[in-house]
C-alpha cells in the first residue's frame, strides 16, 4: 500500500506549540481542553491574533515541534509493510522547507528524503491512502482518506477520522 501522511498536527504538534508560544507571549493558560473547534487565532482575543499567525514565521518554529504521541512507533511499523511518503505543505512558509527536512531527519531517521515529499497543494498525489488533519487534501485525493483530529476539524463532517496514532496502528497494521 502507498500511504501519505501530512506532517502538521498529524506526525508535528503544530496546534500545540501555538498555543504554547500564545501562553507565553501574553501569559495565559489557554489550552486545546479550552478549545471547542477553530484555529488557535480564531479563539483569542482579536487583538492577539495577529501574534499567533507571525509563529509560522518564526525561525524555529517548524524546527522545534514535538512529535505527535505514538507517531515515531506507528510510522516506523506502517514503513516496515508499506511505501510510507510525508507530504507536507513545506514551501508556504519560508523556513518551514528546510525545518521540516531537519526535523524528520532527527524524529523519523528511516524516512530518506527520497519518501519527503515538500509540496504546495496535494491533489497531486497518487497512493492509496492519505492521512491528513485538513479536509481540503483529503477532497480531492483519490484513494482511502483518514482524517486525523485537530480542533480546526471538529465541525467537518463526511470523513472517517482517526484521534491518535494508536487508532491508525489498529487499523492499519
Amino acid at each position: 500500500m502507498t500511504i501519505f501522511v501530512d506532517m502538521d498536527d498529524v506526525l508535528a504538534d503544530t496546534y500545540g506549540k501555538h498555543i504554547e508560544l500564545y501562553n507565553k507571549e501574553h501569559s495565559t493558560s489557554l489550552s486545546v481542553a479550552n478549545i471547542e473547534h477553530g484555529e488557535v487565532w480564531q479563539n483569542v482575543p482579536e487583538a492577539h491574533a495577529g501574534s499567533i499567525n507571525k509563529h509560522v514565521h518564526t525561525p524555529g518554529f517548524f524546527r522545534n515541534l514535538e512529535p505527535i504521541a505514538d507517531s515515531q512507533e506507528v510510522i516506523k511499523a506502517l514503513w516496515d509493510q508499506h511505501e510510507v511518503y510525508i507530504a507536507t505543505a513545506a514551501t508556504q512558509f519560508p523556513n518551514s522547507l528546510q525545518e521540516k527536512s531537519a526535523w524528520l531527519a532527527e524524529f523519523f531517521p528511516f524516512i530518506t528524503w527520497q519518501h519527503q515529499i515538500m509540496c504546495g497543494h496535494k491533489f497531486i498525489l497518487n497512493g492509496d491512502l492519505l492521512i491528513d488533519d485538513r479536509s481540503y487534501n483529503l477532497d480531492p485525493f483519490e484513494g482511502d482518506t483518514l482524517l486525523f483530529n485537530s480542533p480546526h476539524n471538529r465541525k467537518d463532517v463526511g470523513y472517517e477520522r482517526v484521534g491518535s496514532w494508536k487508532e491508525i496502528a489498529e487499523k492499519l497494521l
